[in-house]
């Protein structure tokens, strides 16, 4: 770790005038507490005398005889009392400051426990709550029963076994085309030689969330012969009976669980489609016990075996895997000694594309069914909640009256339906730390509704990205949306901290680095949620109903101490200064240390970490924060005068360019200690005489810094420049306005044919791997959750009288056609929506699908903002 520079009188000296004009600000509470400092030394003063005139007076008196033993024994145990206080009072001290991370916030629970069961929720009860694997759902309740789709090639590519989303797979096309978030689902997922269409419709009756079928549907190009395998498992708690008929195949399961009562899961044979005779199929079923939900296809892949033979009336006999007995390892009984066991059932169809198959789930409780949800009533129900999906997309964001393309708007409606379809419930612990705990510590249990960025790689929740998510999502359906943001408020602990990535339970954690699981309480991420509470409140509070002002007297104490922790945990060394704290350490390593909790990861920040750095997008955060809850307060009747003052000194124009404008490089930047001049170069090691090569390590690629660091503004133009016109602080005259429009327009900086790339081209840092192994990440590459905020912006300067607003309405134009034209070309093209856009070529990289903030593209597309 780097040793923090001491400030160079030529610091000193170059930014004393910003510092006294930031610091008149607060001279005159500052004079009071002084003047109150100088009133209390006198007291004490006096006070003290007078207690020295009485000892003397006392010791005097004591000298006319000797102290008693009883005298001395009452001193000695005086002394004792006092040192065991004394140590209980640290070693309870100390228990308080472990235990404050893991305290739940004081405040009412917004969402009472029974919030997402059936009596209370009973609609979205059972639903496709598990973006992590391809096809599956199960019920937004603590110790859910979960159903599941693996699927696996025969006669060839044995082995491949699916079930998690992996883009190691290299699926050619997989995701949801239609998803209202509720009710219904319609899924195409395009295999090698085949494709899976995978159909879910919910019916509500009875007292624990109704029925549900599925309905997979397989097409071919090659006319292979696969497995699918349908499974049902629980978590820990509930009973599973399998029923099997024949030659070994599963016809039905019945249960019972405490949330779901008795209910039965039949699995149909399969058909043609259109038909109603059975296809020829060979069937297997597998009854195991599990030690958790993360170890589902481990289970399957160790019981598979290769001597069942298939055999059509035409054509010949061959071989097949299928599942046959599971026997856990010893070291895995060892393991998971004393932990309660999952049933797990499962059950598996072998047969040749083209087919057609159904899955009926019947809760005990729905007595009066009408009929069977099945065959032609399964048809007939889905067309009608197809046809109620397009008109209340069509209402919604009107694309057709827009004039686009009936391609464009089926692109848009899968963007969509991949954020609702990737909705996730989780629930468990998280794990994580303070500087008072030595080890991580287990968080209380919790549970998370909420959407994820990515099935295949974040199936999790990260706060930062949840709130570009509800952008999307309460334009749609306002009342997820609320839900969703009481579930992350009520992560809150009493210091007013949230965890910036949520990963609840075994499940979770099995996909996730062990580096990232441990979330620690002195790390923020950008409070995004504000930006979804602001489209709630909407402009000058039109729209907002008396169910809004109730939900958000619920929030509000929460929002206050939310408010409050970002404002004294994140704080700059002079006032009105924010920092993002969780920098990177190691120095001698990185080429940059990264910021990962601004959520802008390896963006080019001060070279040498140090807490005199102040960064201008967590200011411009904090400003946007400070307006909503102000807006809230005064929605609520709550007082707001604390927000409103210091949103108006946030919002400032002539005291943020005092703080983050240069001069020289004539652009609003990062301060801090800092050097351009760093390179990463191979370290040198030396072998002494007679020493062979081969036992010394391969050198590491390691920084070295070739002009030392120094207090100044970091000279890095791209997304962290542009947030005082994201976020939309500058007044519509401000000069620095156009000076942003002019910059972000120049190609050999920001502007693409694809949309704005996060980094300037002339910076140092443009491209530059960080360490050997971590590429580029945001020096670069095109987001569109920023190019979101930027069209957002240029469309809010568009509307407003000032000199700029025609170059405005034309750079809106622009940019927004570039973003919304690349990333529905590469949609059709590879089939998937990407994390980013390469800046030279347009081309989707990183994860994907990555249907979390990507997906705003429909918000541009409607123009809704």
């Amino acid at each position: 770790m780097a040793k923090k520079k001491p400030k160079s009188s030529q610091s000193r000296t170059s930014t004393s005038k910003k510092d006294e004009k930031i610091d008149d600000l607060s001279s005159s509470s500052g004079s009071e507490k002084h003047g109150k400092s100088i009133d209390q030394f006198h007291v004490k003063t006096s006070r003290s005398t007078e207690r020295e005139e009485s000892y003397s007076s006392h010791i005097k008196k004591d000298k006319k005889g000797k102290p008693g033993l009883s005298k001395i024994c009452v001193a000695i145990t005086s002394i004792l009392v006092i040192f065991v206080a004394l140590f209980a009072y640290n070693v309870f001290n100390k228990w308080q400051l472990t235990n404050r991370v893991v305290t739940p916030h004081p405040a009412p629970w917004i969402l009472d426990l029974n919030s997402t069961s059936p009596s209370v929720s009973p609609e979205k009860f059972w639903g496709s709550y598990r973006p992590q694997v391809y096809f599956g759902m199960k019920t937004r309740s603590p110790k859910s029963i979960v159903t599941g789709l693996m699927w696996m090639h025969q006669f060839g590519i044995e082995g491949q076994l699916r079930h998690n989303c992996e883009q190691g797979d290299g699926l050619p096309r997989y995701g949801w085309l239609m998803h209202d978030g509720v009710h219904f689902g319609v899924q195409e997922i395009v295999d090698f030689g085949f494709s899976l269409t995978t159909e879910f419709l919910k019916r509500p009756g009875g007292l624990h969330g109704g029925d549900w079928t599925w309905r997979i549907t397989a097409k071919q190009s090659e006319a292979p012969v696969i497995s699918l395998l349908f499974y049902v498992a629980t978590d820990g708690q509930g009973i599973l009976q399998p029923h099997v008929e024949g030659q070994g195949r599963l016809a039905y399961i019945t249960g019972f669980s405490e949330e779901l009562g008795e209910f039965k899961v039949i699995f149909q044979k399969p058909t043609d489609r259109g038909s109603k005779v059975p296809k020829y199929a060979s069937y297997n079923y597998l009854k195991a016990q599990s030690p958790g939900l993360h170890k589902l296809t481990d289970i399957v892949k160790s019981s598979l075996s290769g001597h069942f033979v298939y055999s059509p009336p035409s054509g010949e006999s061959q071989h097949y895997f299928a599942v046959h007995t599971y026997r856990p390892p010893p070291q895995n009984q060892m393991e998971e000694g004393g932990k309660e066991q999952s049933h797990f059932l499962v059950h598996q169809v072998t047969l040749q594309v083209p087919f057609q198959i159904e899955i009926r789930f019947e809760s005990g409780s729905f007595i009066t069914r009408p009929s069977l949800l099945m065959g032609e009533v399964f048809t007939e129900e889905m067309e009608k909640q197809k046809a109620l999906f397009n008109e209340r997309f069509e209402k919604t964001f009107p694309l057709q009256e827009k004039g686009y393309t009936q391609q464009q708007i089926v692109f848009a409606k899968a963007a969509l339906s991949n954020m609702l379809g990737g909705m996730g419930f989780f629930f468990g612990t998280s794990v994580v730390q303070s500087k008072y705990n030595p080890h991580p510590v287990a968080y209380w249990e919790t549970p998370l509704y909420t959407a994820v960025p990515s099935r295949s790689f974040f199936p999790r929740g990260f706060l930062w990205d949840e709130g570009f998510h509800q952008l999307l999502i309460s334009k749609w359906d306002r009342e997820i949306s609320k839900d969703v943001i009481a579930h992350w408020l009520d992560l809150m602990n009493v210091e007013g901290w949230i965890p910036r990535e949520v990963i609840l339970d075994a499940e979770a954690r099995s996909r996730v680095p062990p580096e990232f699981i441990v979330q620690r309480n002195e790390n923020a991420n950008p409070p995004t949620l504000f930006l979804a509470l602001q489209k709630i409140i909407g402009n000058h509070n039109q729209g907002v109903t008396e169910a809004d002002k109730s939900y958000l007297r619920k929030i509000f104490p929460r929002l206050k101490t939310w408010f409050s922790w970002y404002n004294t945990t994140q704080t700059g060394t002079l006032p009105f200064t924010y920092r993002w704290r969780g920098r990177d350490i190691d120095t001698n390593l990185f080429l940059n240390p990264k910021t990962l909790t601004s959520g802008l990861d390896d963006y080019p920040r001060a070279s040498h970490p140090s807490d005199d750095e102040r960064h201008v997008d967590l200011r411009c955060w904090m400003a946007l924060a400070s307006r909503i809850m102000s807006d809230v307060a005064m929605l609520l009747g709550e007082p707001h005068e604390e927000y409103e003052t210091l949103h108006a000194v946030l919002s400032n124009i002539s005291l943020l360019e005092e703080l983050h404008w240069s001069e020289d490089l004539k652009i609003f930047a990062d301060y801090g200690n800092h050097t351009p001049a760093v390179v990463l170069e191979r370290e040198k090691i030396f072998i002494q005489p007679g020493q062979q090569k081969a036992f010394h390590p391969s050198p590491r690629l390691v920084r070295v810094v070739r002009r030392q660091p120094k207090l100044q503004y970091v000279g890095a133009f791209g997304y962290v420049s542009l947030f005082p016109f994201l976020l939309q602080l500058l007044p519509p005259d401000s000069p620095k306005l156009e000076k942003t429009f002019r910059d972000m327009r120049m190609e050999k900086k920001l502007w693409t044919p694809y949309g704005l790339r996060s980094l300037s081209k002339s910076s140092p840092l443009y491209m530059k791997h960080n360490t050997e192994h971590d590429g580029p990440y945001w020096r670069g590459a095109i987001w569109i959750n920023i190019n979101y905020l930027a069209v957002r912006a240029l469309y809010h300067y568009s509307k407003i009288e000032g000199p700029y607003k025609q170059m405005a309405a034309s750079l809106y134009q622009e940019l927004r056609t570039n973003v919304i034209t690349n990333v529905y070309r590469q949609y059709m093209t590879t089939g998937y929506i990407y994390e980013q856009y390469n800046d030279s070529t347009g081309e989707g990289q990183s994860s994907f699908p990555f249907t979390g903030w990507s997906a705003l593209v429909v918000l541009m597309m409607a123009e809704e903002y």
